[in-house]
């Protein structure tokens, strides 16, 4: 089996005739653009397998814990604002706890260097 890692807007083709393209990946589902001659039947394997088609041998199984990134956005971005300013506020009077804390935040969300132009997370 041919495996592929493409980065949004790539493609391949599959014969002379079919282009299969990255549009994006949205949460845990990918975007594909499909370009087939209309005679090319193009078809989900969930509405095989439901009109009785066996899965395809040659298919490699998903994990069953697969990992999912976090997606990023500008709330998430505010609420880890905030943790890090509630964690400002609890320091003098749990110096040893807010550490702790703060380390492990960072592991999870690294502060960027403002060197960068990108300021903090």
């Amino acid at each position: 089996m041919l495996f592929l890692s493409l980065k949004a807007g790539e493609y391949f083709t599959v014969g002379s005739d079919t282009v299969v393209q990255y549009d994006r990946l949205h949460g845990e589902r990918v975007q594909l653009l499909v370009h087939a001659p209309r005679e090319v039947p193009v078809v989900r394997g969930t509405v095989l397998e439901r009109a009785g088609t066996p899965r395809p041998a040659c298919l490699r199984e998903t994990p069953e814990h697969f990992v999912r990134q976090l997606p990023w956005n500008g709330e998430k971005k505010r609420a880890l604002a905030g943790l890090r300013a509630l964690l400002e506020e609890l320091e003098p009077t749990e110096p040893e706890t807010v550490r702790r804390i703060r380390e492990k935040l960072d592991v999870l969300f690294p502060p960027c260097s403002p060197e960068k132009g990108r300021g903090e997370f």
